[in-house]
Parts: structure tokens; sequence; C-alpha cells
């Protein structure tokens, strides 16, 4: 199996453009997305025995949530969530609020529930790259990511318990440690598609055996 690995850089490419026909401008280049284009996507187009490139899997947004519960309502606690995810992901949340009131978690229809990020193009790229590159790595006794939140769609969906692995957010400022949940939105045939896709983008699931 071939791991299509390596730092963090961007590059600078001119006059040229990607298979699909997008053009390659002289604007800094997300590492992932010029390595998808130039080599994943071919490698995917053979290892599947696909008729074309875009026959291959994709990854067409991620998404991050933060819940937030009824801290959600007091403000300085929003804000500072609010800045730490916008630093996370370099883009500014939306507030997501609760769709029906549970009496027993005192949640309201209406209120704050937490945050939501989208992210698209170049800066799902970088987001990616320092995910599984920077963040992951940083967690404590991490053994790696499961190979079941694949859903039948081929999207794939895993949880953080902290954070402040992404060293954009301060540990000192934190106002107290968050989850997030990512979902890695993938335009694919099947969850085998995916898997592979996900793999050679470096993501460190677990392998068959290990606990």
């Amino acid at each position: 199996m071939t791991v299509y690995f390596s730092f963090i850089e961007f590059k600078w490419s001119l006059n040229s453009s990607y298979p699909d026909g997008s053009t390659i401008t002289t604007s800094p280049i997300p590492r992932l997305k010029d390595l998808y284009f130039k080599e994943i996507q071919p490698a995917l187009k053979n290892q599947f025995g696909l008729k074309n490139l875009y026959m291959g899997p994709k990854i067409e947004k991620v998404v991050l949530n933060m819940g937030l519960g009824l801290d959600g309502n007091d403000s300085k606690i929003l804000k500072s969530c609010e800045e730490d995810l916008a630093k996370i992901t370099g883009q500014k949340p939306v507030i997501t609020k609760f769709k029906k009131s549970v009496a027993n978690f005192k949640t309201r229809k209406g209120s704050n529930a937490g945050l939501k990020v989208t992210l698209r193009k170049d800066k799902m790229y970088e987001f990616i790259d320092r995910l599984v590159n920077i963040a992951l790595p940083r967690i404590k006794d991490f053994r790696g990511l499961s190979p079941n939140g694949f859903d039948k769609f081929g999207n794939y969906t895993f949880g953080i318990k902290e954070h402040i692995i992404f060293p954009e957010v301060s540990f000192d400022r934190a106002d107290k440690v968050r989850g997030l949940d990512i979902i890695i939105v993938i335009s694919s045939k099947n969850k085998d598609h995916s898997f592979a896709l996900l793999e050679k983008l470096n993501f460190p699931f677990i392998k068959k055996g290990e606990n």
C-alpha cells in the first residue's frame, strides 16, 4: 500500500491546470489539493479500474460541530468558543439552535445549542492537512481512527474529545476543554472508495487486528 505523506507546505505553480480543468495560478496552492489532483486521483483511478478520473472519490466539504449545551446561553463562553473554532478552521462559525425543548436537559427550542463551520475548497484541504499531520498526533495515547465511521454513502464521521489538540487554541485561554464532531462529506460510489481516499490523505485508521 502506498501512503502519500509529507509535512505541511504550500506549492507555487505556473501556467498549468488540474485534471478537472481548474486552473493552477500563481497563488499558493494547498499541499493536499495539489497532491490529490496530481497523484492521489490518478492512483485511485488505477486502483479501482475506473474509466476516468471523475468517477473516483472526492471530498466535497468538511463540517465541524461543537456542542455547547446550556453554556450556549452564556455570551462570554459563546464568544470564547467562537474565537477558538475560528482559529481552528480559519472561518467564522455559525450558531446552531435547539430544534425542540427538552425538559430533562433544560433546553428550550430556539436557544443556542452550539457552533458549526462548513469548509469547502482550499480551506477544506488546509484544515485536513493540519488535522491529520499536526492535531491528531497530539492526542495522548492516540491509537488511530475507527474505520467504522463511514455511512452507506461513503461519508466519514468521527469525534474529537479535546479541541485543544489544535495548536491554534491556547489551553490557558480556553474556558474549558470541549469536543468536536467532524464530518468528511465525500462524493463516492461506496465505503471502500472513500476509505482508500482518506487513507491516501494520511488519515490514521486503526489497522485490522488492532484494538
